[in-house]
């Protein structure tokens, strides 16, 4: 028997190919780019669920208005719809990644520790709504959040380097940033030389290099960019291909007027010096997913991004909706010997082959516990777990509240009454979920609602607010909090 074909596609392309139709809806593009046309970079932030933490006239009064000014310039560029589009996600669901500190933007003022705009995402546990946050970041500390869980911009995720993923005015540089297109990629000299050059190394000999995911011919112009940023012109550098493997590379070039290339490290290196190393951002390490899923042909140019698809010169650039079925369609259902229809009259969804006096005597009959007409149980399925619930659920998942409740009502009507079951428990847990990050938001809640009970806390976790508490693990614990305490990962190494 020959295997089906998904059985071929790799499982980080199917998620992607979710997260491109379901995490960020065409409905949150045109808003926000409509709000970001006339100027309102507040009303884009809003609609593209982003919360700016940012005063600014508290950072000109402490930092001066020439700082304020590169500032507003950026929030005006930035496209949040764009950003969210290009953030990390984390398998299998492919939810954004969660309690992440992302660097977007460095401001260098003289006299004064350097600025960083960053975007941060809530924890697993806060994550109702797969909503964001902007703020300034200072690199002596001051004014950190404590209720994040890591409130330092993470440097295998930084976005400085790579403007064009969330910059509206740049963006048209994915493609030669990406290697999309035969345009030379020109050095900070501003010398040109070719993305895959036919003189350039091979990776290091490990299994996930040789993983078709990794842009291993980009890493030579992406590790010059990285280390001029450090201030290094060349040297050492680090990819990170896995939790416990790194691969430790040097930049060469015979002269300044050679492209450089990459090689590995001829000595070893203890492994505080190799922590201590530029890693190369996971931007640059990686191809571009909307690459993959254009090669694999699992999406079309009409279900990119606009701007992307722009950018990478496919046909298309408007995102258009799919040929979803009209909510008036009638269900067809074989009741009695007859082929019914079941369709939305005023609101509700009902068997329009019944006369209403025949329908309400078979709805007494259910009562008292008869059995009930095919056509009232297609409509109590619909209620209870209809066909969509996989799309409503990844919908909810994803936060796109909105399009959710726009499908239950293309299923059953706006008037319609919900009935208990699969589809209704997860509209309540939806609505539940956001009180737990109205409370992360609000910095009442810093831990897990249920880190606090091994130890003696109330439910809340009110009882240990330290975020350096470690309850200890009982029969209690949640399994995805007791699965993580008890596996074998090797504890991240700090910086030298």
């Amino acid at each position: 028997m020959a295997h089906h074909s998904a059985n071929l596609i790799p499982a980080h392309l199917l998620m992607w190919q979710r997260v491109r139709e379901y995490a960020v809806p065409p409905s949150m593009i045109e808003s926000a780019t409509a709000r970001r046309a006339v100027g309102d970079w507040a009303g884009a932030f809003a609609a593209a669920r982003v919360d700016a933490d940012l005063d600014l006239r508290a950072v000109r009064d402490r930092h001066g208005t020439e700082l304020v000014t590169r500032l507003r310039a950026d929030l005006r560029r930035l496209a949040p719809d764009l950003l969210r589009w290009h953030m990390p996600r984390i398998a299998p669901d492919g939810r954004l990644r969660p309690g992440l500190t992302i660097s977007l933007a460095r401001y260098r003022n003289s006299g004064a520790t350097p600025l960083h705009l960053v975007v941060r995402t809530p924890p697993a546990w806060a994550d109702a709504g797969q909503r964001m946050s902007l703020a300034l970041w200072e690199e002596s500390g001051t004014g950190t959040p404590r209720h994040h869980p890591h409130p330092n911009p993470d440097r295998r995720f930084r976005l400085d380097l790579h403007r064009h993923l969330w910059d509206s005015g740049r963006c048209g540089e994915l493609a030669w940033r990406c290697g999309a297109s035969g345009t030379p990629f020109l050095a900070p000299q501003g010398r040109p030389y070719a993305l895959a050059r036919p003189g350039a190394p091979d990776p290091p000999d490990r299994s996930p290099v040789r993983d078709s995911s990794w842009a291993s011919a980009r890493w030579a112009a992406e590790a010059e960019l990285l280390l001029r940023a450090e201030g290094r012109p060349r040297g050492a550098f680090t990819v990170r291909l896995g939790a416990r493997s790194r691969a430790v590379l040097e930049l060469v070039a015979p002269d300044d007027n050679h492209a450089p290339t990459f090689q590995p490290l001829r000595e070893a290196l203890p492994k505080q010096e190799v922590a201590a190393l530029p890693m190369l951002p996971e931007a640059a390490a990686r191809v571009l997913p909307d690459l993959e899923l254009l090669r694999a042909g699992l999406v079309t140019s009409d279900r990119l991004h606009p701007l992307v698809a722009t950018a990478l010169a496919v046909a298309g650039s408007v995102v258009t909706a799919g040929s979803a079925p009209h909510p008036s369609d009638p269900h067809r259902v074989e009741c009695r010997g007859e082929v019914h229809r079941i369709a939305l009259r005023d609101g509700v969804l009902t068997a329009i082959d019944h006369d209403p006096a025949q329908l309400r005597r078979e709805e007494l009959l259910v009562a008292l516990g008869g059995p009930a007409l095919p056509c009232l149980r297609a409509i109590d399925t619909v209620h209870r777990a209809p066909e969509a619930l996989p799309a409503i659920r990844e919908r909810l998942g994803h936060g796109d509240v909105v399009g959710a409740l726009n499908v239950v009502e293309g299923l059953l009507g706006p008037g319609a009454v919900l009935r208990d079951g699969p589809l209704r428990e997860e509209l309540e847990s939806a609505a539940a979920r956001r009180i737990d990050h109205g409370l992360f938001r609000s910095g009442l809640v810093a831990v897990h609602p249920a880190a606090g009970v091994a130890g003696g806390g109330n439910a809340l976790g009110l009882g240990h607010a330290e975020p350096d508490h470690r309850p200890r693990l009982d029969r209690r614990t949640p399994a995805a909090m007791r699965r993580k305490r008890s596996s074998r990962a090797r504890p991240r190494t700090g910086l030298a």
